[in-house]
């Protein structure tokens, strides 16, 4: 993410040159050392594990996934592995750009997956389905056939159908228009963008060339929050991550924010979170075990 003032990011594109996508098969224990660090990464990441049991930080809190089961990590969020057990799983990851245009109309709520973080599989028939598409993307990724990327996606989005079919989310299409559901993709890549800088509905209207009342009509008939909402939910987020994994001050993550004093961010953190920052970083690493003390992260 740009603008961060202490936690590495990791490009796909370092990791895949010349594409947006990526699938990779792991078995055993061992795991890559960069992550076993803190870090964000700038693409969306699903892993389907087949076998074993992975405990991995997102964000704040601590999760462990025992097989079956669908893990989520989007763009922007703090990611750190943390066990060495053995495991069995399929890794995939991608710009959101990669997807096909008609799935991200019609699966409208495919992000919410990644809210859940960990999703059991229950099934033996999704389990089964979930594999088949891994396993024919990844024979298309690694043979590149001809036409490689579009069958690619196809199957990537048919992967993520099936997997929202058995989440809490399922498939929420929105009742609106192609120009009305353009908007609010539009409004989310930007707020993703520029809610650092950019704090007031009006701005993101004018971006979008429409009025801020419509865009925030629009907004709340997708995600039944307000436009202002999604913007503050997202710095508090950015706020909450500086402060569980980094060794800053309420002014540094003030300035980090463009919030103009460290005053007026601890009103605004405790307007939206119902706790100061100091509270908020005792409550979470007194609940976690203060895990990110015991690594050095700066």
């Amino acid at each position: 993410m740009k603008n961060d003032i202490s936690i590495p990011v990791f490009d796909l594109k370092d990791c895949a040159p010349g594409t947006d996508f990526i699938i990779k098969k792991f078995e055993g224990s061992d795991v890559f050392e960069a992550a076993l660090r803190p870090h964000r990464l700038t693409a969306y990441k699903i892993c389907l594990l087949l076998e074993g049991e992975v405990s991995n930080y997102v964000d704040f809190k601590e999760y462990t996934a025992v097989a079956p089961a669908l893990l989520f990590v989007s763009p922007g969020q703090v990611f750190q592995h943390t066990s060495t057990s053995w495991h069995k799983m399929v890794h995939i990851s991608f710009y959101k750009d990669f997807l096909m245009s008609e799935a991200q109309g019609i699966l409208s709520c495919w992000e919410c997956l990644f809210d859940q973080v960990v999703l059991p599989v229950k099934s033996k028939n999704v389990l089964k389905e979930l594999e088949t598409y891994a396993h024919l993307i990844e024979q298309e990724f690694v043979h590149r056939r001809p036409q490689r990327d579009l069958v690619v996606r196809n199957l990537l989005n048919a992967f993520i159908i099936a997997a929202a079919r058995q989440g809490t989310c399922e498939t929420k299409i929105l009742q609106m228009d192609s120009s009305q559901n353009k908007i609010v993709k539009q409004f989310n890549n930007l707020t993703d963008e520029h809610f650092l800088k950019h704090t007031q509905v009006s701005q993101y209207a004018d971006m979008l060339y429409i009025s801020p009342g419509h865009l925030n009509d629009l907004i709340k008939m997708a995600t039944g929050r307000t436009a202002k909402q999604i913007i503050d939910e997202k710095r508090v987020m950015e706020a909450k991550r500086l402060l569980f994994w980094g060794r800053h001050s309420a002014k540094e993550i003030a300035s980090h924010l463009n919030i103009e004093d460290d005053a007026y961010f601890n009103r605004f953190f405790k307007k939206h979170t119902g706790q100061t920052p100091a509270l908020f970083l005792k409550h979470s690493r007194e609940k976690y075990n203060e895990y990110p003390d015991k690594v050095n992260v700066l």
